[in-house]
């Protein structure tokens, strides 16, 4: 399924806050951080000619974000980012003068950080990012899973010293969850979703996410004409929109396509809907970490203005495309995809071999498409499984 973008607000200019945080401005920031923490390098971009000739497509480019951070996904670049600034601040005010990220090992700035603690919702890597972030700088981190993260991506996250709270229900049953717990205790939720009069932390995540979109580009021999990206809440597909909106001209921006699990389309109902709903949960998707009923309205005011097109994959797309990029074929080089990493290859796939779809988005023989697989085996023994 794919619906064209036909909102009022497409096109139209970008918030100011939006773009300060998501254009090359935001960059100079994320680049210090990077560097504090030894890991400024940029992850493999991987050329997939075989693909993109059986495709008949130019090329088909694919960003992998499995060894971002030794975490395994690009979420490393938001949570910790989000935490090492949030305790940057708390110690400049504290202090009563700047504190750069370079400080963050100061005995004075790691003595208020041990007085913090971070709290989020996560279906497993936000929440490994929050965990390694907190633990980076000194604090506390409490993350709340529900019943579908599996076993060891809880152990991934427990092993950054983080307390992990289990939750009956769904994603969004947990962030709610985290949300009261952490404002009873006055712990400072780091969520990657956003709510009314809750914005200012959720986009310093999206900032982060940046820094992958704008690594890619700079990667690129020549602009892409396409980019399929998938969601979850849409923050990193709004920070991929945003950032292309802003680097490139309305007549060189590659269209956004943005691919969500059919059993957990949040984003694809906010764009029926004009605006951002609440669906039913259903049946748990193999992409779990892309399982969400609601958008994060920030990410929301920011795909409505920029994505080109909004569709869905099902279960058995997800595996077929992590099989694909596991078994390439040909001279391609093979890449390590989870299943929600593999999500926007899925959508390519799909749209590739229907020809409406194709017509529709202008996909043809000259298309450059870049991907991002946002997330490597994080679930080792999942992956296996389901490549086998």
């Amino acid at each position: 399924m794919v619906r064209l973008n036909d909102l009022p607000e497409f096109g139209l200019a970008l918030a100011p806050a939006d773009q300060a945080m998501l254009g090359r401005d935001g960059l100079g920031e994320l680049q210090e951080f990077l560097q504090h923490v030894g890991a400024a390098h940029a992850t493999r971009l991987v050329s997939l000619p075989d693909l993109a000739q059986r495709l008949d497509l130019g090329a088909v480019l694919v960003k992998d974000e499995g060894g971002r951070l030794g975490l395994g996904s690009f979420k490393a670049l938001g949570g910790a980012y989000a935490v090492a600034t949030l305790v940057r601040e708390a110690a400049a005010k504290q202090l009563g003068r700047p504190v750069a990220f370079a400080d963050l090992d100061r005995p004075e700035v790691r003595a208020i950080a041990g007085g913090l603690t971070f709290g989020c919702a996560t279906d497993g890597n936000h929440g490994r990012s929050v965990a390694w972030g907190a633990q980076l700088v000194g604090a506390k981190a409490v993350i709340f899973v529900h019943g579908g993260v599996s076993a060891g991506r809880v152990d991934a996250i427990a092993s950054y010293g983080a307390e992990v709270v289990r939750v009956a229900g769904s994603y969004d049953d947990s962030v709610a969850d985290a949300a009261r717990v952490c404002g009873e205790h006055g712990w400072t939720v780091v969520s990657d979703t956003s709510w009314p009069g809750y914005e200012q932390i959720p986009a310093l995540v999206m900032q982060g996410y940046t820094r992958m979109v704008s690594e890619a580009l700079g990667q690129v021999a020549r602009p892409p004409t396409h980019v399929f990206i998938q969601a979850g809440v849409g923050g990193v597909a709004a920070a991929v929109a945003a950032h292309c909106r802003l680097v490139f001209s309305e007549a060189d921006r590659p269209r956004i396509v943005v691919v969500e699990p059919a059993r957990a389309a949040c984003v694809l109902a906010a764009a029926e809907a004009g605006e951002v709903v609440r669906l039913p949960h259903g049946e748990p998707t193999v992409m779990a970490m892309l399982e969400c009923q609601e958008a994060s309205r920030i990410a929301w005011r920011v795909l409505a203005r920029s994505a080109d097109a909004f569709m869905t994959v099902d279960e058995a797309d997800a595996v077929a495309a992590m099989r694909c990029l596991a078994w390439p074929g040909g001279e391609d080089q093979a890449v390590t995809a989870g299943e929600s990493g593999a999500a926007g290859l899925a959508g390519l796939l799909r749209v590739a071999e229907d020809g409406q779809m194709r017509a529709a988005l202008g996909l043809d023989g000259q298309a450059r498409v870049l991907l991002f697989v946002t997330e490597g085996a994080t679930d080792p023994a999942r992956y296996r499984e389901l490549v086998a």
